[in-house]
C-alpha cells in the first residue's frame, strides 16, 4: 500500500512537472514582412498574400540612363508588364501577366512550405517554391505549325529560401532551373541553372534598400537575344532600389541591367551590364485589394494560425 501510494504520487509530480513546463513555454511567434512585397525586385520573394486578397501589379522599365538627353536618359523607351496576383487559400499565390517585351504571356504558382517561427515551433527559415511558364506570342516571319506552340514555351522552377535575421535585415537564397523549348544555336544549352540572392535592409518604418544579383552557374555558355533578335553575350542581373509603403500601395523604384520582368528573361536573357553604363531605370506599383470582409488590417493576430507572429 506504501508503494501505491508513493508511485502515485511520483505520477501525479511528474504530470504537474509537464503541465508546469508546458505553461512555461513560449507561444510560437511567426514572422511577418521578410519582404514588404511579393517581389524582391525583378524575381519573387519568399511572401504571398492573405487569403482573398488581390494584387494589381504594374511594373515599368525604362531605357538605358546613357542614352543621354536626347532620349530623358532612357525615358523615351519603356516596356512594360501588366500582372493581376491572387491568394486563394493561406500560403498558395497564382498569378498571370502580359509583359510588352515579345508579346510574352506568363503565369506562376507559388506555394509557401514553411514559415519561420520561433517558440514552441522553431523554424529558421521560411521556404516556398515557385512555378512559372511563359509564352511568346510575336508572330513568325515563317511560321512551323509542328513547333509554333511548344517552341515559344519556357518553364521555371525556383526554391526560395529566406531568413529574416532581425527587424532591419532579411535574405533570400534562390536557386533556379529555367528550361527553354528552343535556343538560338545547337551549342545553347535548353536547361540553365542559376542561384539568385535577394536582401533587405529596412531604413525606415515604411522605406527598405532592397538589392538583388542572379548568378548564372559558371558552367554554362549562353548566348541570349537582344531586342533585335542578335545573339549576344549573357550578363548576370544586378538590382538595387528602394520599397516606399504608402497605405495599400507599396513602390518599388530601382535600377538594374535587366529590362524584362520576367524569370525566363532577366536570368537568362540579360545581355547588358553596370560596367558598361547600361543602367535602366524602372517601379514596380502594387495596389492590394481584399475580398475578405472579416479582415482587419489593423489586427496583431493571425486569422489563418490563430498564434501570434513577429
Amino acid at each position: 500500500m506504501f508503494w501505491g501510494i508513493t508511485l502515485c504520487c511520483y505520477a501525479q509530480e511528474d504530470e504537474m512537472n509537464r503541465l508546469l513546463e508546458e505553461m512555461s513555454q513560449e507561444p510560437t511567434s511567426y514572422t511577418f514582412a521578410t519582404f514588404k512585397s511579393t517581389r524582391v525586385i525583378n524575381g519573387h520573394s519568399i511572401e504571398t498574400l492573405r487569403p482573398r486578397h488581390l494584387d494589381f501589379r504594374i511594373s515599368h522599365r525604362f531605357g538605358r540612363l546613357n542614352q543621354g538627353l536626347y532620349d530623358i536618359f532612357g525615358l523615351d523607351n519603356a516596356v512594360i508588364r501588366l500582372g493581376v496576383d491572387f491568394c486563394p487559400v493561406e500560403g498558395l499565390l497564382v498569378g498571370i501577366g502580359r509583359n510588352t517585351i515579345e508579346k510574352t504571356y506568363d503565369g506562376f504558382i507559388k506555394y509557401k512550405l514553411l514559415r519561420q517561427a520561433k517558440g514552441q515551433k522553431n523554424i529558421p527559415i521560411t521556404l516556398a517554391i515557385l512555378g512559372t511558364m511563359s509564352y511568346n506570342t510575336l508572330k513568325y516571319s515563317q511560321e512551323d505549325p509542328k513547333s509554333w506552340l511548344s517552341s515559344r514555351i519556357t518553364y521555371t522552377l525556383q526554391s526560395l529560401i529566406a531568413r529574416k535575421f532581425n527587424e532591419w535585415f532579411s535574405l533570400q537564397l534562390s536557386p533556379t532551373y529555367i528550361h527553354r523549348n528552343l535556343v538560338l544555336r545547337k551549342k545553347d544549352a535548353n536547361g540553365i541553372w542559376a542561384l539568385g540572392i535577394g536582401g533587405r535592409i529596412k531604413i525606415t518604418k515604411r522605406i527598405a534598400f532592397n538589392a538583388e544579383y542572379f548568378l548564372l552557374a559558371p558552367w554554362q555558355e549562353i548566348d541570349a537575344p537582344d531586342f533585335d533578335g542578335n545573339s549576344r553575350k549573357k550578363h548576370n542581373s544586378l538590382s538595387l532600389g528602394f520599397d516606399i509603403e504608402t497605405g495599400g500601395h507599396v513602390f518599388q523604384l530601382h535600377f538594374t541591367n535587366s529590362r524584362a520582368m520576367i524569370e525566363k528573361a532577366f536570368i537568362a536573357e540579360t545581355t547588358e551590364s553596370w560596367g558598361q553604363g547600361a543602367i535602366h531605370f524602372g517601379f514596380n506599383i502594387s495596389r492590394v485589394f481584399s475580398f475578405d470582409k472579416s479582415f482587419n488590417k489593423d489586427q496583431i493576430k493571425d486569422k489563418s494560425s490563430g498564434e501570434n507572429k513577429w
